[in-house]
């Protein structure tokens, strides 16, 4: 069987921080003129502003791309992720996961919905695969991810018969 290899949209990751930073940076030159004698609207956009700009920043700092190969000849997942500090590697064999599941974030009301894969390994750690942050292809489609959960099962399986 041959290995399948994902890799997450780096861009996705850029422009959503871009857009916090732009849309702090306008909220605190907006609202920088307030009154600091009370809590006024002005203030809590300045405020509001300024926590969006450090999300944007430091999404922005940690933002990278994951790749992910699962290798049933092997018989392991590799998940490679590299930003602008580096390269970190997480190695997970077969025989280390016990279990898996499909993970959920979001609101079904407003239509925003990302899943992923979680892996429960045998050390009691759940591992997600695919997070949501990384925008991964499928990522919010609950069918494509649950495809990915049944293949990787298998895998595990065929793994562990052999």
């Amino acid at each position: 069987m041959d290995s399948w290899k994902f890799e997450s949209n780096s861009g996705k990751q850029t422009a959503l921080s871009l857009a916090c930073i732009a849309v702090g940076t306008i909220l605190v030159i907006g609202f920088r003129h307030f009154d600091g004698s009370s809590m006024t609207n002005s203030l809590a956009g300045f405020l509001c502003g300024l926590l969006l700009l450090l999300i944007g920043i430091s999404a922005f700092l940690v933002s990278g791309k994951q790749t992910i190969v699962v290798d049933p000849q092997m018989r392991r997942i590799v998940v490679e992720d590299k930003n602008k500090f580096g390269i970190k590697k997480k190695l997970i064999r077969f025989s280390e996961i016990t279990d898996t599941s499909i993970g959920y974030i979001g609101k079904r009301s407003i239509f925003v919905n990302f899943y992923y894969i979680v892996l429960k390994l045998k050390s009691g750690e759940k591992y997600p695969l695919f997070s949501p942050g990384r925008f991964h292809d499928g990522g919010s489609d609950r069918s494509v991810m649950e495809s990915r959960r049944q293949r990787l099962e298998n895998c595990i399986k065929q793994a562990a018969g052999e």
